[in-house]
């Protein structure tokens, strides 16, 4: 197969994503359309990996079954995935919650659009709750990343793969309906092999195409009907946790060196920050912004410490104020900590991100 690995090419994030998926070893797709995130689907279909890649591709019947199949493909052992956006995705909870606690590797793609319920068709970022608090039962994390670029989300499908494989926990991608419609410069990954059944042997052992010495195959499940082994269960899945909080911590910082004035946001609303931050500094006004990359885990130990120096932190979100909450846990009261959002569809622009922080530190 040739590739064209090094060509800049134009596409939407969720083409991106798409293309990303076959060059770096899916094994297999399953998914259900749904505004704003159907041209995953559609890319995949248009492009037919199934003869090139042997990557499958399935439209499931709903988001409920498109999550009980990435269940039992990752349960082998597979790399798979599954995309949806806020709505879809909330129906895939159980699937989610039951996938965490069997920790099972899997990709899921949230491209969110305005809520709650059916809500509108235009982009959001009210799911931050939903993707880092979790919206099924238990005390369970999924790996969030929240790109800010077409470029990341063709790079963080395989790197989502190798946090939920390295981890055994479901990974998300948590984009906004902006970044998965808009067109920007990519340069695709290379193609990476798909893994033969005796390599995901070797490498997956806990899988259900492994054996065990006392049964031809693994049994994987969420259920312990013993209460002290479930709690072991739970324990353990916690020390997991604490580890992926200590090890991978992503985030990106602009300008806060000097700054008397922090914005933190995430994902398109990053972008936006980054120009207010921009006219900010050519009227005089010292203003750093912290991008998370990782949801969860969230960059909690660098807030504290930029809380520690700044006059004020504004977190700026495509929402009614979800991902403040963290940074206010975070600040500890080493500063305030404001937020500006905009809900319904609304897309804040710099001069309303400049507005709020001038009203809410400087007025």
């Amino acid at each position: 197969m040739s590739d064209n690995n090094q060509s800049i090419l134009l596409m939407k994030g969720n083409e991106a994503i798409a293309h990303a998926a076959i060059r770096c070893g899916c094994d297999g797709y399953f998914g259900y359309p749904i505004t704003p995130q159907s041209e995953i689907l559609e890319t995949l279909a248009a492009e037919k990996p199934w003869e090139t890649t042997g990557m499958v591709v399935v439209q499931a019947e709903s988001e409920v079954a498109s999550i009980n199949m990435i269940y039992g493909g990752g349960g082998a052992g597979k790399r798979v995935m599954t995309s949806s956006s806020s709505p879809g995705v909330a129906l895939m909870q159980e699937g989610i919650t039951y996938m965490a606690g069997a920790e099972i590797p899997a990709l899921i793609v949230n491209v969110q659009r305005g809520g709650p319920g059916l809500g509108t068709i235009q982009p959001s970022q009210g799911d931050y709750f939903q993707a880092t608090r979790g919206g099924g039962n238990g005390d369970y994390q999924v790996i969030v990343l929240a790109p800010a670029s077409v470029q990341e989300m063709a790079d963080f499908v395989d790197l989502a793969f190798e946090l939920a494989f390295k981890y055994r926990n479901p990974a998300m991608i948590l984009a906004d309906g902006i970044i998965g419609q808009m067109m920007e410069k990519v340069v695709l990954p290379p193609f990476k092999p798909r893994r033969t059944e005796e390599e995901i042997r070797r490498e997956c052992p806990w899988a259900s195409i492994g054996r065990t010495p006392d049964r031809e195959r693994n049994v994987i499940t969420s259920l312990e009907l013993n209460p002290s082994a479930m709690e072991s269960r739970n324990l353990h899945l916690q020390e997991k946790y604490a580890q992926i909080r200590r090890d991978e911590v992503r985030f990106e910082e602009t300008m806060t060196e000097d700054a008397d004035y922090i914005i933190v946001a995430f994902g398109s609303a990053a972008r936006i920050a980054a120009k207010a931050i921009s006219i900010c500094r050519a009227n005089g006004i010292k203003v750093g912004l912290l991008r998370p990359i990782t949801l969860f885990p969230f960059p909690t130990l660098r807030i504290q410490q930029l809380a520690e120096k700044v006059k004020g932190i504004l977190c700026v979100e495509i929402n009614a104020g979800q991902m403040v909450q963290d940074v206010r846990l975070a600040s500890e009261g080493r500063c305030p900590v404001a937020h500006y959002g905009r809900m319904g569809g609304i897309v804040p622009t710099p001069d309303d991100i400049i507005n709020a922080l001038t009203n809410e530190f400087r007025g």
